[in-house]
């Protein structure tokens, strides 16, 4: 039996995310390694969280993930608010820190999806120095057309890999994960997103205050103003509307029940 049935999940628009902490994720995985059974981590924020409600490849692919994960604090408040409060924040970034410090222990193969090509290299480089017990089963960037979507998928699974990292936007790589994960075999899988860039220092992590306040979004939207401003404008604005709804129903519901 998996250890996902011993913890409970809430349901916030739809989506079921499960209420755990860092050591249980860890744990699930170390689990999935040693019985060589695939588990594919799937995680939501507040953008995610708004664009899959009309996305319904999006919505799909997080409702097939083995386990969702709230990856964002408005995510947890929200959670508080309506009397169904997860544990705590687990975000998707850290994950991928904890895994490679493991695969470095124990010497596990780890293959890594995404990024442009010169960012994976630095990923790559940056992993054996900082990582040296870890076995590089493979890389490849995250510029491949559709088309070559069953090779790259091939590659991976040649590659015996124990982890895969896959570091492409919303919803590619989650639609990529939906697709090929059981060809693959590879007992975890987890989307990054744009930690990749992170780790190589092309983009900076936000201050440890502002990720414990919720603004992380902020210090994205300094670094990259023009791409992003608009993007977080419409989603934190939606998400604001969505939760007030939310609470009041909540709230609503339990004095009249």
């Amino acid at each position: 039996m998996s250890l996902l049935s011993n913890y409970r999940t809430v349901d916030l628009f739809g989506i079921k995310i499960y209420s755990v902490r860092m050591d249980d994720i860890l744990a699930f995985c170390e689990d999935h390694i040693k019985r060589r059974s695939n588990l594919c981590l799937g995680m939501v924020n507040v953008a995610k969280i708004v664009n899959s409600r009309t996305d319904l490849s999006l919505r799909r692919s997080l409702n097939e993930a083995d386990i969702i994960l709230a990856d964002g604090l408005p995510i947890v408040w929200l959670s508080r608010l309506v009397g169904k409060p997860l544990l705590e924040r687990v975000a998707g970034i850290d994950i991928m820190f904890c895994l490679l410090e493991n695969a470095s222990k124990k010497k596990y193969r780890v293959f890594f999806l995404g990024a442009r090509r010169k960012i994976l290299q630095k990923v790559i480089q940056g992993v054996q120095t900082k990582y040296p017990g870890v076995c590089i089963a493979g890389y490849i960037d995250g510029y491949f057309k559709e088309s070559e979507e069953r090779n790259v998928a091939k590659q991976i699974k040649d590659s015996s890999a124990d982890i895969l990292f896959v570091a492409m936007s919303s919803p590619k790589k989650e639609d990529f994960l939906r697709k090929w994960r059981k060809f693959m075999d590879v007992p975890i899988c987890h989307g990054v997103g744009g930690s990749f860039d992170v780790f190589a220092g092309v983009t900076k992590r936000a201050p440890i205050w502002m990720q414990k306040s919720g603004l992380e979004w902020l210090y994205r939207v300094i670094q990259e103003p023009r791409r992003l401003w608009k993007r977080y404008l419409v989603t934190n604005t939606i998400f604001i509307i969505l939760s007030v709804k939310a609470i009041f129903h909540a709230r609503f519901k339990r004095i009249f029940s």
